[in-house]
């Protein structure tokens, strides 16, 4: 069985001192890694101080973002085994916002998954389908194309590692969700995918999150469903008490 993962994607949200509040009240209180696994998202300014806080809890960290090459002239840029060795254990990658207001590419977020699987990480890789491919019915052709490019080159042992979440890109933020159905079946799409290039076991054990939406109020019907195995929350990851009652629903 897949163990629930639920991820707070903190977006450019928080100051340092807010980011450190969040984790000293949600630290002793998360569920067990036994029942499900507990993610925060950071800007990449509050990760070390997070890392330091959250040390020994049952609270993972997240990065939003990293480049593909370690080292080198890339101002600006967060180098994957810096931010291992801060004790990171996932980094989010091939978020719409990224794709959107940056121009990344499945290119670019094939290699910075290899990126962060050569440094000990796990990526949260992201896809989604705009609203305009969605009322044309091309969902479907939309995602298999997303999971086929960004996975390329990836091991089995890779992939049945990795988290996948797919963000209908018309639900992020806008109030609106796709229900439960829609996320199953598409979430069973990325699944389905999966076992076309990697086989059943690996597509068995892939960890598939819905976002978009999500909230303490409506995460039950999703985690209910066969083909989700968590959430990747943006707003309502904010507020500790909204976070904490995520993951209580889930377990």
């Amino acid at each position: 069985m897949r163990k629930p993962i639920i991820a707070g994607n903190w977006k450019m949200n928080k100051t340092l001192a807010e980011a450190v509040d969040f984790a000293k009240e949600v630290k002793g209180a998360v569920p067990s890694n036994d029942a499900v696994d507990s993610v925060i998202g950071s800007p990449a300014l509050f990760l070390a101080s997070l890392a330091e806080e959250l040390k020994g809890s049952d609270v993972k960290i997240a990065a939003q973002n990293a480049y593909w090459e370690n080292t080198g002239a890339f101002t600006g840029e967060n180098s994957p085994a810096a931010i291992a060795d801060l004790g990171v254990q996932y980094v989010i990658i091939g978020h719409s916002e990224r794709r959107e207001y940056f121009h990344e590419t499945d290119a670019d977020i094939n290699k910075k998954a290899k990126a962060i699987f050569a440094n000990g990480m796990t990526p949260i890789l992201c896809c989604g389908e705009s609203l305009e491919t969605y009322e044309a019915g091309q969902t479907a052709e939309w995602i298999e194309g997303q999971i086929t490019a960004g996975l390329e080159g990836l091991t089995d042992e890779q992939v049945s590692n990795l988290v996948i979440a797919y963000e209908p890109i018309w639900a992020i933020g806008t109030g609106k969700s796709a229900d439960a159905t829609i996320a199953d079946e598409i979430c069973g799409v990325v699944r389905q995918t999966v076992e076309k290039i990697y086989g059943e076991t690996v597509a068995q054990a892939v960890r598939i999150q819905y976002g978009g939406s999500v909230n303490p109020e409506n995460i039950a019907e999703y985690m209910a469903k066969d083909n989700v195995d968590g959430a990747l929350v943006g707003g309502a990851s904010l507020v500790p008490a909204s976070f904490l009652a995520l993951l209580e629903a889930v377990k």
